[in-house]
C-alpha cells in the first residue's frame, strides 16, 4: 500500500512539473512567427538592429516575408512602439523591398485581437496609397507600394501604437 502511495504521489509530482515546465517553456506564438531556420534575404544597407532582429527572431522575419510573396528582401523590422526592447514589442513593422515594390506587413505581437491599421502610400507628391485595416490577430497586410523610396508607413494599433515614418523603407 505505501509503494503505491509513493508511486501515485511521484505521478502527480512529475506531472505537476511536467505542466509547469511546459508552461514557462513554450514561447508565446507572436502572429507573423511561422516557419524557423529559414534563411530570408536581406536588402542591401540593412541595419545592424534589423540585422540583430532578424537572427533573434527568424521565424517572424521568415512568415512575414513568405505573406509578401516570392522576391522580397527584408529591409526593416521595427520593434514598436519605438525604443521597445524587443522582447517586450506590442508589435512590429516589417518592409521588405522586390526588384519592382516593397511590402509592408505589421504583426500583432500582443496575442489577442487588435484593431490595425497597414497603410503605405508612395513616395512622391499625390501618392497613391494602399492600406489594410481590420481587427487581426496575427498581422495587417500585406500592403505594396509601387515607389518605396521615401513611402510613408502608418501603422496603427488600437488605442496604443500610431507610427507614422518616411524611412521605414530605405529613403536615400
Amino acid at each position: 500500500m505505501l509503494a503505491i502511495a509513493r508511486s501515485t504521489t511521484r505521478l502527480a509530482v512529475t506531472a505537476t512539473a511536467l505542466v509547469a515546465a511546459l508552461t514557462v517553456a513554450a514561447p508565446h506564438a507572436y502572429a507573423a512567427e511561422g516557419p524557423t531556420g529559414t534563411d530570408v534575404k536581406m536588402s542591401a544597407g540593412v541595419s545592424e538592429e534589423t540585422r540583430e532582429f532578424a537572427a533573434a527572431y527568424p521565424g517572424a522575419v521568415a512568415a512575414a516575408a513568405n505573406a509578401c510573396g516570392a522576391g522580397y528582401t527584408l529591409n526593416k523590422a521595427i520593434p514598436l512602439p519605438v525604443g521597445t526592447d524587443p522582447r517586450l514589442r506590442l508589435a512590429t513593422v516589417f518592409t521588405y523591398n522586390s526588384q519592382a515594390d516593397g511590402c509592408l506587413i505589421f504583426d500583432n505581437n500582443t496575442g489577442r485581437a487588435q484593431s490595425m491599421t497597414a497603410k503605405v502610400c508612395d513616395g512622391y507628391p499625390g501618392a497613391k496609397c494602399d492600406t489594410d485595416s481590420g481587427t487581426f490577430t496575427q498581422y495587417a497586410g500585406p500592403v505594396y507600394t509601387k515607389h518605396p523610396v521615401c513611402a510613408t508607413v502608418t501603422a496603427k494599433m488600437s488605442n496604443f501604437i500610431n507610427y507614422t515614418s518616411q524611412y521605414a523603407f530605405s529613403c536615400n
